[in-house]
């Protein structure tokens, strides 16, 4: 039981982690000039998790987001990458690109 707890709360942490302070990381070398305004848009990609909100249950912790939800599509993920050749988008499409990346990784450990 105790295996079971630790494994969830080491996927949380990595999870989330990902989702806060890898953008803070990505910010502070790629655009180190603005990597507060440039942190804050990539943090501020997590309103994807809307998409959730149409999903029943809302949250389901053995579902895999990418390819369910609508704004986690492969489609969806396509027009994230064009976004990253954008230069007025290009922070929003690493954003989201690298939110997808983090709910894939929590893909892995459902299996």
């Amino acid at each position: 039981m105790l295996s079971f707890h630790l494994f969830t709360v080491l996927r949380l942490v990595i999870h989330y982690g990902l989702h806060f302070f890898a953008p803070g990381l990505l910010a502070l070398i790629f655009f180190r000039k603005i990597w507060q305004k440039a942190w804050l848009i990539m943090v501020a990609t997590m309103l994807v998790d809307a998409d959730h909100l149409l999903a029943k249950p809302i949250f389901d912790p053995t579902r895999c987001s990418i390819g369910f939800h609508p704004l986690h599509s492969y489609y969806a993920i396509a027009i994230y990458v064009i976004l990253l050749f954008v230069p007025k988008t290009r922070i929003i499409a690493i954003g989201l690109l690298f939110h997808m990346l983090a709910d894939y990784q929590d893909c892995l450990w459902i299996g």
